[in-house]
C-alpha cells in the first residue's frame, strides 16, 4: 500500500489517446463524426420543435419521445464537440474538472435514456392492452411523473459511481479512450479497483438490466394482446406501433450490455471505443430517423410546418 501512495500523482489534466495517431484517419473521422452530429442536433431539434407546434402530438407518446430527442441531444453535445477539437488537435488534454463533469453528465443521460425506454415500454403495454382507458391512466400528471423519476434516478447514479470513480488515487494522466469514461479511468488507479467493479456491474444491472426486464416482460404481455386480435389488419397495426421503439430499445440496449456486460478480452478497450462511439454519435443521430421515418403523425406534421413555412 505504501508504494501505491508513493506512486500517487496529483494530476490537473488528463491525456486522451483517442482512435488513432494517424493524421489521415483523424481527419475522415472528423468529417464523419461532424456530419453525425449535425444530423443529430438537426433531426432531434426538429423532433422538438414539431411535437411542440402540433397539437396532434400533444399525447403520451409523443411527450416521452420529445424528452428521449432532449436527451440524446444533450447527451451527444456532452461527447461530441470535445471529440471533435481532439481530433484536429497536436495534444488531446482535458481538464480534471471537465473529465469529471463530462463523466457525470454522460452517465446521467445514458441512465435516464435507459429508464425512458422502460417507461415508454409501459405506455405501449397500456396502449395496446387497455386502449379505451389509455388516455385515462396515462395522464399529464403520470407522464411528467414518469419522465422525472427516470432522470432525478439516473442522475443519482451517475452521482455516485463519478464519486466512487475519481476518489481512487490515480497514477497515470492518459486515458486510453476519446472521452472520460468509467472503466477507461477506473484503469488508471493505483489501488485494487475490485470494489469499483463491483459497483459498476449493480451500477450496470439497476441502470441496463432493469429497464431492460421492464422492456421485456411488457412486449411478452403486448405479443400476448395481440395474438388475441382476430383482426390480421389490426395485429399489423399493434406490431407497427411497437416497431419503432423495439428498434431503439435493441439497438441502444445491445451495445451497452456488449460493452459493460460483456466478456474480458484482450481487445476490450478498442471494442469499449468502438461501442462507445456508437452510442454516442450514432444511436442519437438514428433515434429521430427511427420514429419518423416509421410515423404517419410526425410525417404529416412535418409536411404541415413546410408549408406554413413556404
Amino acid at each position: 500500500m505504501g508504494q501505491e501512495s508513493a506512486n500517487q500523482t496529483w494530476i490537473s489534466e488528463f491525456i486522451l489517446l483517442g482512435f488513432s495517431n494517424d493524421w489521415g484517419t483523424q481527419v475522415f473521422l472528423f468529417a464523419l463524426i461532424l456530419a453525425m452530429y449535425l444530423v443529430t442536433v438537426a433531426g432531434n431539434s426538429l423532433i422538438l420543435l414539431l411535437i411542440r407546434l402540433d397539437s396532434r402530438l400533444h399525447t403520451p407518446m409523443y411527450f416521452f419521445l420529445s424528452v428521449l430527442s432532449l436527451v440524446d441531444l444533450c447527451y451527444g453535445s456532452s461527447i461530441a464537440p470535445q471529440m471533435l477539437a481532439h481530433l484536429v488537435s497536436a495534444r488531446k488534454l482535458m481538464p480534471f474538472p471537465s473529465c469529471v463533469l463530462q463523466l457525470c453528465v454522460s452517465l446521467a443521460l445514458g441512465g435516464s435514456e435507459f429508464f425512458l425506454l422502460g417507461a415508454m415500454s409501459c405506455y405501449r403495454y397500456v396502449a395496446v392492452r387497455h386502449p379505451l382507458h389509455y388516455t385515462v391512466i396515462m395522464d399529464g400528471g403520470l407522464c411528467r411523473g414518469l419522465a422525472a423519476s427516470c432522470l432525478v434516478t439516473g442522475f443519482l447514479n451517475s452521482l455516485m459511481e463519478t464519486v466512487i470513480t475519481f476518489r481512487l488515487p490515480l497514477c497515470h494522466d492518459v486515458i486510453n479512450h476519446f472521452a472520460c469514461e468509467t472503466l477507461a479511468v477506473l484503469r488508471l488507479a493505483c489501488v485494487d479497483i475490485s470494489f469499483n467493479k463491483v459497483m459498476v456491474a449493480v451500477s450496470g444491472f439497476l441502470v441496463i438490466m432493469l429497464p431492460y426486464g421492464l422492456v421485456l416482460f411488457s412486449y411478452a404481455s403486448i405479443v400476448i394482446a395481440i395474438l388475441h386480435i382476430h383482426s390480421p389488419r389490426g395485429r399489423r397495426k399493434a406490431f407497427g406501433t411497437c416497431a419503432s421503439h423495439l428498434t431503439v430499445v435493441c439497438m441502444c440496449f445491445g451495445a451497452t450490455i456488449f460493452t459493460y456486460l460483456g466478456p474480458r478480452s484482450a481487445s476490450s478497450e478498442d471494442k469499449e471505443k468502438v461501442v462507445a462511439l456508437f452510442y454516442a454519435v450514432v444511436a442519437p443521430m438514428l433515434n429521430p430517423v427511427i420514429y419518423s421515418l416509421r410515423n404517419k403523425e410526425v410525417m404529416a406534421a412535418l409536411r404541415k410546418l413546410a408549408e406554413k413555412l413556404r
